[in-house]
């Protein structure tokens, strides 16, 4: 077994060697030092390598805060310990937001546009509509993006005609709600707003409808990889089960 284990780091770290075209040399210390070599070459080419690569930063990352959910707040608030200004307090929101505490972010984010000296920025004002809505505030939250600027780029602007749909819908205003929703979901990446819209589609009878945009939320989903899948599991597991719900009901489009 141990030679077999031999044999197999050899022509993995060769196999990533010549996809590489790394320096030839690793080859002759590969083949004649296997073990050594190995793992010579692991911290010389690979490891170097992983740091750079999005998939791993982006495991790495979720892996840190499934262990220490609470990591980055503790950092944010020993940096507002050490200064008072309205961008520490603006990142200790964002962590208790990330965290789901919204109800404590909400403050925070009002304290850092307070201080912010000139405009207020419209992203934290942004933030702060949302977690305005997650707190059942939608009356407040819409007022206040009525009354702020529009953002400047196209996905920021998306990410406010979503907020706006979920906040129009929460507040009872079902038809304005569709119109946005109609009008993002081509252009937004992920698939809440699809699922949103499908789901509103359905509280509201339109069944048929329902099933279009669930049906190319299905095909989005068979393109994707296992990790882009993950990322959004709760909602194609919504969208799986309700169109399965539909078709047995027999809706077709």
């Amino acid at each position: 077994m141990p030679y077999l284990l031999i044999i197999g780091l050899q022509v993995a770290c060769i196999v990533h060697l010549m996809r590489r075209g790394g320096n030839p040399m690793w080859v002759t210390a590969l083949i004649f030092l296997p073990v050594v070599s190995a793992i010579a070459y692991f911290f010389v080419e690979i490891l170097p390598g992983l740091g750079q690569n999005r998939h791993v930063r982006t495991a790495r990352a979720k892996a840190v805060s499934a262990l220490d959910p609470e990591r980055e707040l503790r950092a944010a608030r020993d940096a507002l310990d050490l200064a008072d200004t309205a961008a520490n307090r603006l990142r200790v929101a964002d962590a208790l937001a990330g965290l789901g505490r919204n109800g404590e972010a909400v403050p925070l984010y009002r304290e850092s546009i307070r201080m912010t000296a000139g405009e207020p920025d419209v992203r934290t004002q942004g933030k702060l509509a949302e977690a305005l809505y997650e707190t059942g505030q939608g009356a407040e939250a819409l007022a206040l993006l009525d009354a702020a600027p529009e953002p400047l780029g196209q996905s920021d602007r998306d990410r406010r005609i979503l907020l706006r749909a979920k906040l129009l819908e929460h507040l009872g205003r079902a038809e304005e709600a569709l119109e946005r929703y109609a009008d993002i979901i081509t252009r937004m990446p992920g698939e809440e707003a699809r699922c949103r819209y499908a789901a509103l589609l359905i509280a509201q009878g339109w069944d048929r409808k329902a099933l279009v945009v669930l049906e190319e939320v299905e095909k989005r989903m068979k393109r994707m990889d296992r990790q882009q899948r993950a990322a959004e599991a709760d909602m194609y597991r919504w969208a799986t089960d309700t169109l399965a719900g539909l078709r047995s009901k027999g809706v077709t489009a």
